[in-house]
Formats: structure tokens, C-alpha cells, sequence
């Protein structure tokens, strides 16, 4: 009897040994994962904290590198020389119109042609996606789109800025895969029965449980317009028109011309403030956006998952 015990005894201690040797390698693998993790954070966080610090620092004393950690000497010169300037408030009038409005009307298109080539009795879908597709790999070129939007007297309008890539075909495919992938096919059959058209189940059914793949979208959207340099680089030219990354490039670029324009110690100085005007232009262009991320953040991750993996 004692002997049995003894035994019993000796192969669960056994198993217990076994077990926690068998959890290192989980537990090794668990330690390089989360030291990988704060690396990466690190190499991620550390320059977007350093262009604050910067921003409000000596520049001298950071081209010098003496800027690290903290910031040395603080002065905002650079955020006093941007909202001194009239045009930005100009600026941040103009992008938030195009925001709202061009993030409002991609969606209004986005939404509805994701749910219709999400049918699959849509007999023309496949020839639809197909258009949508090709329009990623081959486009008009420049010169033609210039030469179409001057043609419907578009040029030097706010509408342009608003209207124009009104949908992205990356955009599109991943509501339709989430619409397609996410909602069942028995929701549809249902409200079918109960006589339910398109329109409303579209709108009662498919719209409310699509938050997170609109909530993603939606951010997408509204970075490309927030960003928007290029186009309104090309197709505006009036004053009152220009969004906010416009009159930032010309405050920078009349700040680096009154540096590079004087010499010696005086020249110095203009260096030093061009410098950290450029610090500050990147807080002002990018702090709203970063605003706004904590609250889709939640969405974010299931919506970009759902939409482009399934399907």
C-alpha cells in the first residue's frame, strides 16, 4: 500500500516537472515577443516625441544633439510664426470642409456600390468590380484629367477638392468583402419575407452592422483629404481656396528663403528658426488627425481584419 503511494506520488511529481519544463519554450517565446513589441513602440513613438520636443526646443541645441529626451531652452518661436500668419486659419477652414464633405460623399458612394456588388444575383458585378479594378492599375495620366476637370470649369473651385477620387477602389473592395463575408446571406432571406426591398435593408439592416468597416473607411477617407497636397497643388490656384498642408508648405518655404537669404550670424538665426518652424508644421498638420484616431481605434482592427482577409 505505501509502496503504491510512493509511486503515485513520484509520477505526479514527474508530470509536474514535465509540465513546467514544457511551458519555457511558451514562456521564452512570450519574452522575445513582448521585447520585440517594445522595440518596435520605441522606434515608432520615440521620432513623432522627438519633433514635439524639437518643436518647442532651442534649435541650436538640437542640431547640436543635445535634444533627447527633454526638451532644452523652450520657446515657440515656430507656433507663434505659423498662427501669426492669417492663412492658416484659411487653411484649417478649407480642410475641414474638404474633410467633412469629401469624406461624406466618398462614404454616400463607397457604402451603396460595396453592398450591390456584394449580391451575388447582381448579374453584372463581376463586369462592374472588373471597371473598378482597372482604373488601380491604368488611368487617364495627368495631363487628360486636367484637360477634363478644366473642360466642366472646375479648376480653381472648392468642389474639385471635394469631389475628386470620390471612391477608392481599395476602399471598395474591402466594404464589399466585409459586406459579403460579415452579414449573413439568412438576414437578407428574411427581411425578403417580410417584404423588405433593397433600399430598407440596406439602410436597416446592412448599414447598422457595418460599423466598424465604415468607421475604418471613413478614417481612411478622411486622412487622404486631410493630406490632400498634390491635387490641390494642381488644380487650384486661388488664394481662398488652398487647404492646410498648402499654406504650411509656403510658411515653411518664406521661412528656409529668410535663412538661406541672410549671411553670416544673422543667417545663423534664420536657420535656427526656419528649423523649428519646420517642427512645428509637423505637430500642427498632424495633431488633429491623431485627435481623432482614439476614437475609431476600437473599430479599427476588426474592420481592417474582417474586410480584407476574408472573402
Amino acid at each position: 500500500m505505501d509502496m503504491s503511494i510512493e509511486k503515485s506520488i513520484d509520477s505526479q511529481a514527474i508530470k509536474a516537472k514535465e509540465k513546467t519544463f514544457s511551458k519555457w519554450p511558451d514562456r521564452i517565446f512570450g519574452a522575445v515577443v513582448i521585447i520585440l513589441s517594445i522595440l518596435v513602440v520605441i522606434i515608432i513613438a520615440y521620432p513623432l516625441y522627438f519633433v514635439v520636443i524639437a518643436s518647442i526646443s532651442n534649435s541650436n541645441l538640437v542640431n547640436q544633439g543635445a535634444v533627447t529626451f527633454w526638451p532644452k531652452d523652450i520657446r515657440f518661436y515656430g507656433y507663434e510664426q505659423i498662427m501669426q500668419d492669417k492663412r492658416i486659419w484659411t487653411g484649417y477652414g478649407n480642410t475641414i470642409l474638404y474633410v467633412v464633405a469629401g469624406t461624406a460623399l466618398n462614404m454616400a458612394i463607397t457604402m451603396p456600390a460595396a453592398y450591390a456588388l456584394s449580391r451575388k444575383d447582381f448579374k453584372a458585378r463581376n463586369a462592374v468590380m472588373f471597371y473598378f479594378v482597372f482604373t488601380m492599375f491604368f488611368n487617364g495620366g495627368l495631363v487628360p484629367t486636367y484637360m477634363t476637370v478644366s473642360a466642366m470649369h472646375l479648376i480653381s473651385t472648392k468642389t474639385i477638392l471635394i469631389i475628386f477620387v470620390a471612391v477608392n477602389t481599395y476602399n471598395l473592395i474591402i466594404a464589399r468583402t466585409f459586406i459579403a463575408t460579415a452579414i449573413p446571406d439568412e438576414l437578407y432571406e428574411a427581411a425578403i419575407l417580410d417584404g423588405c426591398s433593397h433600399f430598407k435593408y440596406f439602410f436597416a439592416v446592412v448599414l447598422p452592422l457595418s460599423k466598424a468597416v465604415i468607421s475604418v473607411l471613413t478614417l481612411y477617407y478622411a486622412v487622404f483629404h486631410w493630406n490632400d497636397y498634390f491635387n490641390a497643388l494642381i488644380y487650384n490656384s486661388k488664394e481662398s481656396n488652398v487647404p492646410l498642408q498648402i499654406v504650411l508648405r509656403q510658411i515653411l518655404l518664406l521661412n528656409q528663403a529668410f535663412a538661406s537669404g541672410n549671411g553670416g550670424v544673422q543667417g545663423g538665426y534664420g536657420q535656427s528658426s526656419a528649423d523649428q518652424v519646420k517642427y512645428a508644421v509637423l505637430i500642427v498638420s498632424t495633431l488633429p488627425i491623431l485627435c481623432v484616431y482614439p476614437f475609431v481605434q476600437k473599430y479599427f482592427e476588426k474592420g481592417v481584419m474582417i474586410g480584407a482577409v476574408k472573402g
